[in-house]
């Protein structure tokens, strides 16, 4: 059995940053993810003139529930969407002139939805070029608050923004959501706004969302459930078994579901209190799954279909689209190169079996699969997917290994000691 030590949360250490610094008091981050997203979040905010101090185990955060210390910044958001979306949005609840900017692969990310949301709450935010993308301006005198209508359907990170900035605002938020992809993640920003001392209540499609700030308090990160998804994955396709510790049934983050999938799929799976554990079967079956909660793991099941007994459909994924890249076809053009059967449509992808089933142990490294150069589109999760691949596939690399920096910038060294406890297992 392989144990698996998997880093903090990126989406919850972005999510506790933001709210550290607009609690009442200075707030202790336990375990925060270090990587190149959350370092770009943390270096945002002291730009703006909070102040951050980082140890290798925590961080702490002197909150401004005013806004920022300055009353002029110039931020650059690096590839991080929740950077981009979430500092300007933490920015105009404050007073002063913020300029965002952020990487070419982050600028064509769309901002549109949140941008009417905040001009129709009275923000002063203007694009420099581009509607609806970075770089942008606020001039921010605060936030009255009141009611607004909000389309959620390209990415929950709009919605959430909204929730979070809600407390900072003089009266509050309702906030009417007229659709919303990947819904698990707004019951996490729920969570953690009730654990800075702010309820969040729900009138059927609408948000409300109190005045009266946030409290300062300390938060553990708990690890990261999507980067836990290739190491589970990792021991359904090999037959091993996989422990993740700090990952079980009081888990915040809806990508854990993905062990179901893998359930579905014939794998053996234990969720305790504290730890998840996934065990292959030496086998994989076909499955048809909706993965619009989950679309950050569909990347993760699209690189071990191949090896399923039947088909494997993954449906609901159109927001993947406007990811770092367009995930859905990075995938499928990938499965391609590697010799794999793949079908498309706007929001679906389809995988017929390319390596005559799965097996314990890897003894069929691939079938009728061959190695390739991977093209990542300098996107973290084509990368660590793929990687699972190289499990059965031999010959398999990767025209941007390093942009896993972005979420786990230890991940090839992690994966490597996996792989040799996994065939080991095989082996023996």
């Amino acid at each position: 059995m392989a144990l698996v030590d998997i880093p903090g949360s990126k989406s919850l250490t972005a999510r506790a940053l933001f709210l550290a610094a607009a609690a009442d008091g200075v707030t202790t981050l336990q375990r925060p993810l270090r990587s190149d997203d959350t370092e770009g979040f943390a270096e945002g905010l002291t730009r703006l003139g909070y102040r951050v101090g980082r140890t290798p185990d925590a961080w702490q955060v002197d909150g401004r529930p005013q806004g920022p210390a300055l009353a002029e910044a110039d931020v650059y958001c690096r590839d991080g969407a929740t950077t981009a979306r979430f500092l300007p949005t933490l920015a105009a609840a404050g007073r002063g002139t913020y300029r965002f900017d952020a990487s070419p692969q982050m600028r064509r990310r769309p901002l549109l939805p949140l941008t009417r949301a905040l001009r129709d709450l009275g923000v002063d935010l203007r694009h420099e070029e581009a509607e609806g993308h970075h770089p942008l301006t606020v001039r921010a005198a605060g936030v009255e608050g009141g009611d607004v209508v909000l389309d959620a359907g390209q990415s929950s990170q709009y919605l959430t923004a909204l929730l979070l900035l809600g407390p900072l605002t003089r009266t509050g938020l309702r906030i009417t959501v007229t659709d919303l992809v990947s819904a698990p993640y707004v019951e996490i920003t729920i969570a953690m706004m009730r654990a800075f001392g702010v309820e969040v209540g729900r009138e059927g499609n609408t948000y409300v969302v109190p005045p009266g700030g946030y409290r300062a308090t300390t938060y553990a990160i708990e690890p990261d459930a999507s980067t836990a998804s290739y190491f589970f994955a990792a021991a359904a396709l090999t037959g091993g078994e996989v422990t993740v510790p700090g990952l079980g049934r009081g888990a915040l983050q809806g990508d854990l579901g993905f062990v179901d999938v893998l359930r579905r799929m014939g794998a053996r799976v234990d969720v305790g209190a504290d730890r998840t554990t996934v065990s292959g079967t030496g086998g994989l079956h076909g499955v048809t799954v909706n993965m619009r909660d989950i679309s950050d793991t569909m990347p993760t099941l699209a690189a071990i279909a191949p090896f399923a007994s039947g088909p494997v459909r993954i449906e609901d994924v159109a927001n993947t689209r406007v990811k770092e890249c367009d995930r859905l076809e990075a995938c499928a053009e990938n499965l391609r190169r590697l010799g794999a059967e793949v079908a498309t449509g706007p929001d679906w992808i389809e995988i017929r079996p390319g390596a005559g089933g799965s097996r314990a142990g890897g003894s069929r490294a691939g079938g009728s699969l061959t190695g390739a150069d991977i093209k990542t589109y300098g996107d973290h999760r084509i990368v660590m997917s793929f990687a699972v691949t190289g499990l059965r596939v031999p010959g398999i690399s990767f025209d941007d290994p390093g942009c896993v920096r972005k979420t786990f910038p230890g991940f090839h060294e992690a994966f490597a000691e996996l792989a040799k406890v996994l065939r080991k297992d095989g082996d023996g």
